[in-house]
């Protein structure tokens, strides 16, 4: 007995699904569906997602034409790093292509802001390290850049900041939230100890852990201690602050404020 094969459909057997998982989550598809819809600033968010060194004076120059600088920061140069965040986060996009996007962003600003009567403000200051102890500093860099990105003053300290001089830091600069990465274990007791430390000043802001050796557990072991998993999720915490979240509420809320990242 012979099968009658012609009318079965071949292409549902031989379809790769994985393959057309893997084009829809192309750079060009994803900023298809993310970039601004005005064509000039889609120019300027499209400098920053493909990392155009050399286009982004000419394309922020030719904006300022028709547009307010403060709508280019936050609706073409801002708008195109986010793309960068979530291509970031679906692991398109790699440490080298952050920082880049993130230089040809902040060139951008800068030639915004030169048009900004008394320059362009800020959300509020950040403090940032690398928990004492610990070289490794990428994870805090990363989110520098999403701060920064967001609207944010970072006071970036580096890596292997000793405790006495993050509290020096915070005391001078008076920030909305300081934040510790740590990638050892035994780094990691750091920012418990700079915790305890501002709150025996009276210092009462938030304390971001963070970092490949810390966890939630961790991070809500200690006062003022809060969790970051991911870089994404600094900014949402961040607003959540501005908001007058004090550390508490930001972790009764935490699933719901990093929902979004």
């Amino acid at each position: 007995m012979m099968f009658d094969t012609s009318k079965i459909d071949y292409s549902f057997i031989l379809r790769r699904y994985d393959a057309e998982a893997e084009n829809n989550d192309t750079p060009e598809a994803i900023a298809a569906k993310m970039l601004p819809t005005d064509p000039v600033l889609k120019d300027v968010a499209s400098a920053v997602l493909y990392m155009k060194f050399k286009e982004i004076g000419p394309v922020v120059t030719n904006a300022l034409k028709s547009k307010e600088p403060l709508d280019i920061i936050n609706n073409g140069l801002v708008a195109g790093m986010e793309i960068v965040g979530v291509l970031y986060a679906q692991h398109i996009y790699y440490l080298p292509e952050i920082m880049l996007a993130a230089k040809v962003m902040e060139l951008g600003i800068a030639i915004a802001e030169k048009q900004i009567p008394g320059g362009r403000t800020t959300k509020g200051k950040v403090v940032m390290h690398a928990a004492e102890g610990d070289p490794h500093d990428i994870g805090k860099n990363i989110a520098a850049v999403m701060m920064r990105s967001a609207g944010y003053t970072v006071i970036d300290m580096g890596k292997d900041v000793p405790v006495t001089d993050v509290v020096a830091m915070v005391e001078k600069e008076k920030p909305i939230m300081v934040t510790g990465t740590a990638l050892m274990t035994t780094t990691m007791g750091a920012m418990k100890e700079g915790a305890k430390v501002l709150v025996e000043k009276g210092i009462n802001i938030p304390y971001m852990a963070a970092g490949g050796a810390v966890n939630r557990d961790f991070a809500e072991s200690f006062e003022l201690g809060i969790y970051s998993e991911k870089a994404p999720m600094t900014p949402l915490i961040a607003e959540k602050i501005l908001e007058g979240y004090d550390y508490k509420k930001i972790r009764e809320e935490w699933d719901h404020i990093v929902g979004g990242a």
